[in-house]
């Protein structure tokens, strides 16, 4: 089970050689919804019940790409962002998330650090946008437009744009998103896609600029060192036991203080996180397995599930269903 409704893509001519393209994918599946992020890393870790279903839209164009995302659970997501694009990430909607700790609703923006990891947290279904463009295309912009270059923040930073430059940011964005339908033409025109895109570059930089801005902390920027050094823990621990003492090892932070930032983080305790994880890599391998040939115990000990009873009771609490349900449905 992966892309209910796939892409229908078109691109064209641009300039220099550049082709603007714009794509419209649904999913059932979190795994083929997160290798569609291309080269930004993504791993959810879903942690309510349902049928997953997430739609994306992209829109790029010589330098920005635009990226609007419908998700139907709540979840917890790592985000590894690229060290050579400056990105924003907001709320579409009449909905909130949550950003490394950072609670924002429609109107505000987090502007993120290069390379940044982070994690984002929605408690139901939502949309987002996420707009990103090169760094050095960034900084010339920034510079033209206000006379000083604009630094990317250490950690998030919660961005509360003005009335006119965040109305202005907002209708740009539903306006692209517009365009990048599949029977919209107007953006096949080469002077209809760059005048959107330095509309929308500007409205980026207006609302940068913008007075009503929340700076980032020396305090923040640690803590979201300390959850990228979790991360990683985690990852090199994958098919192995652990335990709260091991990983507070492995990162070099006091028990109290990792769950203090996961709290803050991530909504949970650690040892929950880690948890939802194996739970959501057990979903995943019943969802891809053949019942013919494979059982729920083998895959439960796989991902370090011993007692299959337990397994099954936490499995149906977390996503509604029991595992041998979701083994047994056909894609």
């Amino acid at each position: 089970m992966g892309i209910k409704w796939s892409r229908e893509p078109f691109a064209r001519p641009m300039g220099q050689g550049d082709m603007a393209e714009r794509s419209i994918s649904r999913f059932d599946d979190p795994g083929a919804y997160e290798a569609e992020f291309g080269d930004i890393g993504v791993n959810f870790t879903i942690t309510g019940p349902g049928n997953f279903d997430a739609e994306l839209l992209r829109l790029k164009l010589d330098h920005l790409v635009v990226m609007r995302l419908r998700e139907s659970l709540p979840r917890i997501a790592c985000i590894s962002l690229a060290a050579d694009r400056v990105f924003l990430s907001f709320p579409v909607g009449r909905v909130s998330l949550e950003c490394d700790g950072l609670a924002f609703q429609s109107g505000q923006i987090a502007f993120h650090c290069l390379n940044q990891r982070m994690h984002q947290r929605s408690s139901g279904k939502f949309q987002w946008g996420l707009i990103s463009l090169p760094i050095e295309q960034f900084a010339k912009n920034g510079a033209a437009l206000t006379g000083q270059p604009i630094l990317p923040p250490r950690s998030t930073r919660l961005l509360h744009p003005f009335g006119a430059d965040l109305s202005r940011f907002q209708h740009l964005f539903q306006h692209a998103c517009h365009l990048a339908a599949p029977a919209n033409k107007l953006i096949e025109q080469p002077e209809v896609a760059r005048a959107l895109e330095q509309d929308m570059i500007h409205a980026v930089i207006h609302c940068l600029t913008g007075d009503g801005t929340e700076s980032s902390s020396r305090a923040r920027s640690n803590r979201t060192a300390l959850m990228t050094r979790f991360e990683t823990a985690l990852r090199k621990s994958v098919g192995q036991k652990i335990t709260l003492p091991d990983l507070c090892a492995e990162i070099g932070v006091a028990e109290r203080t990792l769950r203090m930032c996961c709290h803050e983080f991530l909504g949970v305790s650690p040892m929950r996180y880690l948890l939802l994880r194996r739970l959501n890599k057990a979903r995943a391998a019943l969802r891809r397995a053949d019942a013919s040939t494979t059982s729920v115990a083998r895959i439960a000990r796989e991902y370090q599930f011993s007692e299959l009873g337990r397994f099954a009771a936490t499995y149906r609490a977390a996503f509604g269903e029991a595992p041998l349900t979701t083994l047994q449905r056909k894609a």
